[in-house]
């Protein structure tokens, strides 16, 4: 799958994240062709914006007969780069961390955590599900080592920061960052925000709608 617009709205990549997970669970059932309506339903979208979102990378799908499951998960998450084994150490070795070390989705979806790293003297040299947590301040040699591409900060907010310094000081290029505090990080750097409270917000809010109705 090749891009054909430099230009694609993150709310597109969102969407094809999605996707992969919905034709993932049709996979699973058993299906293998599948038409554009109820492709649309299932990922809770009208079949023009699936149309219009893979548009960016070509075309797809057979007139008449609709789209082959396997053919476009390989298609989307090549389009996502995720066919691949993404390196990702993890900054922050607490109850979260702990939880996300153990979580065993990550290197079935191409991310392996090959680091853990903590500035806590009490955490560092415990085994979590297999790794050795390390001081932070080892950070760039072992990341150098590792050919690591991503981090993954699950620090208090006050120490995110300075998580995300040490990353980008040994050349790491995506952040995901799960502590409830914005960074600053160069214009070379990505960064996602995992904040379970905006989710929380946004229940608390349609709750209160639609009691208000």
């Amino acid at each position: 799958m090749s891009v054909k617009s430099e230009h694609i709205p993150r709310a597109t990549i969102q969407r094809l994240a999605v996707y992969v997970q919905v034709l993932e669970s049709l996979q699973r059932d058993g299906t293998e062709v599948i038409s554009s309506e109820p492709l649309a339903k299932a990922c809770n979208v009208n079949a023009s914006q699936i149309r219009k979102d893979l548009a960016y990378f070509g075309e797809f799908g057979v007139r008449g007969v609709g789209y082959y499951v396997k053919n476009l998960i390989e298609s989307i998450t090549s389009a996502l780069g995720v066919d691949r084994e993404w390196k990702t150490v993890l900054i922050g070795v607490g109850n979260l961390g702990r939880a996300l070390l153990n979580h065993k989705e990550f290197k079935l979806r191409g991310f392996h955590i090959v680091g853990a790293f903590d500035c806590d003297p009490f955490k560092i040299g415990e085994e979590i599900s297999g790794l050795e947590v390390v001081c932070t301040k080892r950070l760039k040699e072992r990341v150098g080592d590792l050919g690591v591409e991503i981090g993954i900060i699950t620090t208090p907010p006050e120490r995110a920061q300075r998580a995300a310094n040490h990353l980008i000081e040994a050349g790491i290029k995506g952040i995901l960052n799960y502590a409830p505090a914005r960074i600053t990080v160069p214009d070379d750097v990505s960064v996602e925000y995992v904040d379970f409270f905006h989710h929380l917000y946004a229940l608390s809010f349609n709750i209160t709608f639609n009691k208000n109705k």
